[in-house]
């Protein structure tokens, strides 16, 4: 499904960057763990940084029932939702056309509570390490009551990459200076245990299998 062009979602900066297919949408954000949620509340806007996770057509947001971010968002403040994957550094001949390889995508909407608190927990649970919330006991009341979970659906949105060689001048590519592309890799280190884990406590499947998940730019191999 493509996103519907309207004001709000188009590119207006190097608007050939833009993608439309939801497909490139779903890989940002599947790829993400961090989205900053921006809303405005009482004239002053906020930005701040919250786990995500996708669920379908709809991304899953969670924090403190005491956060004024969430109860702005619970009761309807409209909001955007982006998540920036940094793929690498573009050097370039001159320092003016160095960039970056980046993807962006934006999720335009209103946020409302989700109803089943404990369900919603363990989909996002196990959006982040799959498998988690069968190795976990299960939430208690008092920790659901402290807990809000909402939901943004996935309907208007944006996205814009970008992932070209440097763009330098004619007059740059005859000098001698070195222009490629640096990857950026994310990826999972070592599983380190609690200094207060119990000994014979052995590292769970969850972790073990995203500790061998490594993020890579598009078009790049797995190291």
């Amino acid at each position: 499904m493509a996103a519907t062009p309207e004001p709000a979602t188009r590119v207006r900066r190097i608007p050939e960057l833009q993608r439309h297919d939801q497909r490139d949408l779903e890989a940002v954000l599947d790829a993400g763990l961090v989205a900053h949620v921006g809303i405005v509340d009482d004239a002053q806007p906020y930005v701040l940084p919250l786990a995500y996770v996708r669920d379908g057509d709809r991304l899953l947001l969670h924090g403190s029932t005491g956060s004024r971010l969430l109860r702005a968002l619970a009761a309807g403040a409209p909001a955007c939702a982006t998540v920036t994957l940094i793929d690498g550094l573009v050097v370039a001949r001159s320092a003016f056309e160095s960039s970056m390889h980046y993807r962006c995508a934006m999720v335009f909407g209103r946020c409302a509570p989700v109803e089943d608190t404990e369900v919603a927990l363990q989909r996002f649970t196990d959006g982040l390490l799959p498998g988690r919330s069968g190795e976990v006991r299960a939430s208690h009341p008092k920790e659901l009551a402290a807990t809000q979970v909402l939901e943004l659906p996935i309907e208007r949105w944006s996205v814009k990459a970008s992932d070209e060689d440097p763009e330098d001048s004619e007059e740059d590519l005859a000098g001698d200076s070195w222009a490629g592309v640096l990857p950026i890799e994310c990826r999972f280190g070592t599983p380190r245990p609690a200094a207060d884990l119990r000994r014979g406590i052995p590292v769970p499947a969850s972790v073990r299998q995203l500790a061998q998940r490594t993020i890579t730019p598009p078009g790049t191999a797995a190291g």
